[in-house]
């Protein structure tokens, strides 16, 4: 079941542009992290690049169609990234014990996935491990935009709205991951190009 409304926004081939789109930008982050020009967290990509493929898989063994691919982009692109961050020591980001910490609950929800191997759970625990994953990148851009670009950031929110207009219904299934990965992109994106952190900061 899910919610139904009468006609999709956009026809399905968008998925395939939102895809693109997104990994325009994430190839763009990706040259940036080769280049030494942002300094990706480690624990945070490496899990960004499994927690999204669980989800796809999950999302597969449902029967959900081509909106799964920009699940599997926003796996596939990370584990790049990460592979990325040994080639240029100047990419790599400080790992702190809280960084560690939220890796340890991120690996703790994809266990439970694999205890479960419930379709919707698996895409439920792969959001929370996600999450888990996002907060020491989040906390990062927050306090050192300069570390991050803000444009693939960008990039990646504009493929996901394609690809959520693109839907014919909502169900968690089809949409739960993406609407996730939307509101955490958005955040990403603000952090880094307004600088948030440092003007709450002077506000204090």
């Amino acid at each position: 079941m899910g919610w139904r409304y009468p006609s999709r926004v956009l026809p399905p081939y968008f998925v395939i542009i939102g895809v693109v789109i997104s990994s325009v930008g994430a190839v763009g982050y990706l040259i940036a992290t080769l280049r030494g020009l942002v300094r990706p967290n480690r624990v945070s990509f490496f899990l960004w690049s499994v927690a999204p493929l669980i989800a796809f898989a999950a999302q597969v063994r449902q029967g959900v169609g081509l909106e799964s691919l920009m699940t599997f982009a926003t796996g596939f692109m990370p584990f790049l990234v990460f592979l990325a961050t040994f080639l240029n020591r100047n990419a790599v980001w400080k790992l702190t014990a809280f960084d560690v910490s939220c890796g340890v609950l991120s690996a703790l929800g994809l266990v439970l996935w694999q205890v479960t191997r419930v379709g919707n759970v698996a895409i439920a625990l792969s959001i929370l491990a996600d999450g888990f994953a996002a907060i020491p990148t989040v906390v990062k851009a927050y306090r050192y935009p300069n570390t991050e670009a803000a444009w693939p950031w960008l990039a990646t929110t504009v493929g996901v709205v394609l690809t959520v207009l693109t839907l014919k219904q909502f169900t968690f299934a089809n949409a739960g991951f993406i609407l996730y990965i939307l509101v955490l992109d958005t955040l990403m994106y603000l952090l880094v190009r307004f600088r948030l952190g440092a003007r709450a900061e002077k506000s204090l």
